[in-house]
C-alpha cells in the first residue's frame, strides 16, 4: 500500500535529495489543526509495521512507546525502540521507523508555527529538541500525552488553547530528557548553531543574508552552511527562508491582514515578489493558502 501524505514542494538539501518530504499524515489539507495525534499502530498496521524513511519540511514529532518496540533511523543511525521510551524527530530530520507487530504507543506532530509560539529563544529548548534522538519516557510525559490526546478527540470550549499548552509542556518535558542526556552542553558546533538559531529568531524579520549571519557569529557563510548542514541537514540559506515562510503562514493562519501588508511586514518591498516566493517554497500562492484553510476551493 502506497504511503500517501501531503507532498511539500519545498526543495529538499542536495544530501537527501531522494528522501521524500511531506506534510501531515493522511492529511490532505495544510495545518489542519492545532496539533495532529493518532496512535502507532492507526498507521503502522497499514504497512506491515515499517514506515520508510522521509522528513517532514516544517513539522516536530515526539512518539511515545508504550509497549512492543522495534528501531528508528534517525538521520542514517539505527537506533533500537523500547517501551516507555521517546522518540525527538525535528523539523526536517530524516526517520524512519520498524516497529515489532502490536507495538501500542502515541504519535503528536506540531507545525512548526505553534512551535514558534511555544519556544522562546532565551530558554534554550530549541538546541535541545533539534536533536533526533531516543530518550526515556517519564510518567509525567506519558500522563500529559494521554491528555493531549483526550483533549484531541474532544470538542469542547477552549479546545485550541488547552491543546496548545498541553503540548507545550509535553515539548518542555522531552527537551529536558534531551538535555540531561547531553548533559546540558555540547560541542562548539551544537553551541553554534544554538546561537544561530537564536539569531535567526531575532532577525529573521529583518531579512538577513548567510553573510550577515556569519559575520555576526565571527565564522564564514561556508563554515556555518557545514554546521547547519551537520544540525539539520539543510543550508543555512534554506533554514533562513524556512524561517520567513514559517511567519508567513502564521499570519495568513491567524490573522486576516491582506497579503500586501504581510509582505511588508516580512521586509519586502514587492508583494507580487513574496507571493513568488512563497508559492515556490510551498506549491501555493499565499492567495490559495488561505483559500484552502477557509475551503474556498
Amino acid at each position: 500500500m502506497a504511503f500517501v501524505l501531503y507532498n511539500s514542494n519545498m526543495p529538499p538539501a542536495p544530501s537527501t535529495s531522494t528522501i521524500k518530504v511531506y506534510n501531515l499524515f493522511g492529511e490532505s489539507g495544510d495545518l489542519p489543526d492545532v496539533v495532529h495525534c493518532e496512535t502507532i499502530a492507526s498507521r503502522s498496521v497499514l504497512h506491515d509495521w515499517t514506515l520508510a524513511v522521509h522528513r517532514h519540511a516544517r513539522l516536530h514529532q515526539v512518539l511515545l512507546i508504550e509497549r512492543g518496540g522495534g528501531e528508528a533511523t534517525l538521520d542514517g543511525r539505527v537506533v533500537p525502540l523500547k517501551p516507555m521510551q521517546i522518540v525527538n524527530v525535528p523539523v526536517g530530520h530524516v526517520h524512519g521507523f520498524r516497529f515489532i507487530p502490536g507495538t501500542q504507543g502515541w504519535v503528536l506532530t506540531i507545525a512548526a508555527e505553534i512551535l514558534d509560539e511555544a519556544l522562546l529563544a532565551s530558554e534554550g529548548l530549541r538546541g535541545a529538541l533539534s536533536q533526533s534522538a531516543v530518550v526515556r519516557g517519564t510518567p509525567q510525559i506519558r500522563a500529559t500525552m494521554k491528555q493531549i490526546f483526550a483533549e484531541h478527540a474532544g470538542r469542547g470550549f477552549g479546545r485550541a488553547h488547552v491543546l496548545r499548552a498541553l503540548s507545550a509542556a509535553v515539548i518542555g518535558l522531552v527537551a529536558r530528557e534531551l538535555a540531561g542526556k547531553s548533559g546540558g552542553s555540547g560541542s562548539a558546533d551544537s553551541d553554534l548553531f544554538r546561537r544561530f538559531e537564536a539569531l535567526l529568531e531575532a532577525h529573521h524579520l529583518e531579512r538577513w543574508s548567510v553573510a550577515d549571519y556569519a559575520e555576526v557569529l565571527s565564522v564564514t557563510p561556508t563554515h556555518l552552511n557545514r554546521i547547519t548542514r551537520t544540525a539539520t541537514g539543510d543550508t543555512a540559506s534554506h533554514l533562513i527562508l524556512n524561517r520567513l515562510i514559517r511567519e508567513a503562514r502564521r499570519n495568513l493562519v491567524y490573522t486576516n491582514l491582506p497579503v500586501s501588508t504581510i509582505a511588508y511586514a516580512l521586509g519586502f518591498e514587492d508583494p507580487a515578489y513574496f507571493s513568488r516566493v512563497y508559492a515556490a517554497a510551498t506549491g501555493l500562492s499565499p492567495r490559495a493558502f488561505r483559500a484552502q484553510l477557509h475551503g474556498d476551493e
